[in-house]
């Protein structure tokens, strides 16, 4: 450091002095000795190359140059202090901040709602919002502050992306609880031999799933496949009118099954696991309410997905 170095410590002192024009009071109010702040006045009278302070009898006067540093310090000093208070403890009971979630379709269902009770439960003023997921990179919707989080399944994130893996969710495959062969669905040739809801994959929705796509389209026969749409919840409807079997995230499913007439099987292919993890930018990782937000969807994802004995319905984050 060089020897006319000074630092927001320095300043605070000469915005003390401006204000009680006393080294001796100074002194007091900083609970410290007259001779550290007069080699710190000395400090502060090389780096700005004016005396700053004359002394008129048993006071001291500020200089022009120190009268004109006056406003410009206050108003750097308030700042500084705002920025402090941003690093405090973040405090969801009192805070009203609006969190907001880059999330596909599946995230929608399967990944919100504990979210959003876990947020009425810490605190009342906290909000969420649910951002589309869409054709743009990632890394520019989170460098530009669309959102605070992308959470699912991302493998084109950018590698320069902050990213926490939270759980795998595996595939399962639903009908109609009424499907004549519901007790045969889990061999794979009575498995195959039914007509297929196939969710196509793109760049925008489902860039994830495209492995799912193409083995379920590898193993059917062409005459197999009933209707191929563009999402999983609408396979689910589809399934529950008709005899057609639809192959979907194992906690989307379950959230489903709940409200649709659905019996939920494992698909007898060996498919994929589903890597779901949170992604950020770098630019909000020291952020205090953000790194709350962060651990509270790793506490509520990944600690319920090592509890034994769940079901696809919860979450396993």
């Amino acid at each position: 450091m060089n020897e006319d170095d000074i630092s927001l410590r320095h300043l605070r002192v000469l915005a003390l002095l401006l204000e009680v024009g006393s080294l001796t009071r100074a002194a007091q109010i900083l609970e410290t000795t007259q001779p550290t702040v007069s080699k710190i006045l000395t400090k502060l009278r090389t780096h700005f190359g004016d005396p700053l302070f004359v002394r008129v009898g048993l006071s001291m006067h500020p200089t022009p140059k120190a009268i004109e540093l006056a406003q410009p310090l206050k108003e750097l000093l308030t700042a500084s202090a705002v920025m402090r208070s941003s690093a405090a403890l973040f405090d969801p009971q009192s805070s009203t901040r609006e969190f907001s979630l880059i999330v596909t379709e599946v995230g929608m269902i399967s990944l919100l709602p504990p979210i959003i009770s876990h947020l009425e439960r810490e605190g009342r003023g906290l909000r969420l919002k649910a951002v589309p997921f869409d054709s743009r990179p990632l890394e520019m919707r989170l460098e530009a502050g669309e959102a605070d989080i992308a959470l699912g399944a991302f493998p084109g994130a950018a590698p320069n992306l902050r990213r926490q893996r939270l759980f795998t969710d595996p595939y399962v495959s639903v009908v109609r609880k009424g499907h004549p062969q519901l007790g045969k669905l889990t061999q794979a040739d009575c498995f195959l031999r039914e007509r297929h809801i196939i969710v196509t994959s793109s760049n925008t929705w489902h860039a994830a799933h495209s492995l799912l796509e193409r083995t379920l389209r590898s193993r059917l026969d062409p005459d197999g496949v009933y209707v191929r749409v563009p999402s999983f919840v609408t396979s689910a409807f589809i399934a529950n009118g008709t005899d057609a079997v639809s192959t979907l995230p194992a906690k989307l499913a379950g959230y489903l099954a709940q409200n649709l007439d659905l019996a939920i099987f494992p698909t007898p292919l060996a498919l994929p696991r589903i890597e779901i993890s949170q992604f950020w930018h770098e630019r909000v990782h020291n952020d205090q309410g953000h790194r709350w937000f962060r651990a509270a969807i790793y506490a509520l994802f990944v600690h319920q997905s090592r509890r034994p004995g769940k079901q696809p319905r919860n979450h396993a984050g």
